[in-house]
């Protein structure tokens, strides 16, 4: 079996950066993607997809990208549900990223200092590893909800 997704679009916004209480880092943020078609009164439409980055990765997706930028994204779809605060089941659909490339110029996107790209490393976290948490808010989720 295989899941894996490709999307090239732009950010809506700037990547949401926090921290996991053992101090992982995880970015949430949205891809303005355009259909390959114009809807009946010949407008392009755009489907907006939720990407969460892990990591290394998400830390510099967050840094080297701002609202607007152009990115590649290249992972897995994943699917999952909770209840909310009201009892309601939320159904989540959204791409867990395995690579993000950012594909706009210098000139074009002002927090990048060049083209980059970056491979999100599938890595334990060391036991001893210090934590900086002052660039993001530490979110509740436990390390058995991680999905490696």
């Amino acid at each position: 079996m295989m899941n894996s997704v490709n999307i090239v679009g732009r950010l809506v916004r700037d990547i949401d950066l926090r921290y996991t209480p053992s101090g992982v880092a995880v970015g949430n943020g949205t891809v303005a993607a355009n259909r390959p078609f114009k809807n009946q009164a010949g407008e392009n439409e755009a489907d907006f997809i939720n990407i969460v980055i892990w990591r290394k990765a998400a830390e510099n997706t967050a840094n080297y990208t701002s609202k607007g930028s152009l990115v590649g994204v290249t992972g897995r779809l994943q699917s999952r549900r909770y209840d909310d605060k009201d009892g309601k089941t939320v159904f989540v659909t959204e791409v867990v990223a395995e690579s993000v490339q950012f594909l706009d110029s210098k000139s074009d996107n002002k927090k990048s200092e060049n083209n980059t790209s970056y491979e999100n490393k599938q890595q334990q976290p060391s036991q001893n590893q210090t934590t900086d948490t002052s660039q993001g808010e530490p979110i509740d989720i436990h390390d058995d909800d991680l999905p490696f």
